[in-house]
């Protein structure tokens, strides 16, 4: 399985490499276009970053269990902002 620091890594090259701002990226993934990513559109995110299937499903779970502040399930905006720079610090 592959290791936190490597899907934060993979995860940091999607959001820096194919996105001027990680406002872009959220609302690229924020297909249903109602400012929160719901697990599936946090799997895209992830398919989008080459994380594996199977791990796929597990990482948004923890995602959204360890960003999801207001309890409805979903990574908003604010949510996503804390996440990225989070991401940012670990992958370093």
């Amino acid at each position: 399985m592959a290791s936190k620091k490597a899907i934060l890594n993979k995860i940091q090259i999607v959001l820096t490499n194919h996105f001027e701002t990680p406002e872009d990226a959220f609302n690229f993934f924020d297909k249903s276009g109602d400012g929160k990513l719901s697990k599936s559109e946090i799997v895209a995110l992830l398919k989008e970053a080459e994380i594996n299937g199977f791990i796929r499903g597990l990482v948004s779970s923890k995602l959204i269990d360890g960003y999801d502040k207001d309890g409805d399930d979903k990574i908003d905006w604010k949510e996503f902002k804390k996440a990225i720079s989070e991401i940012a610090k670990d992958v370093k």
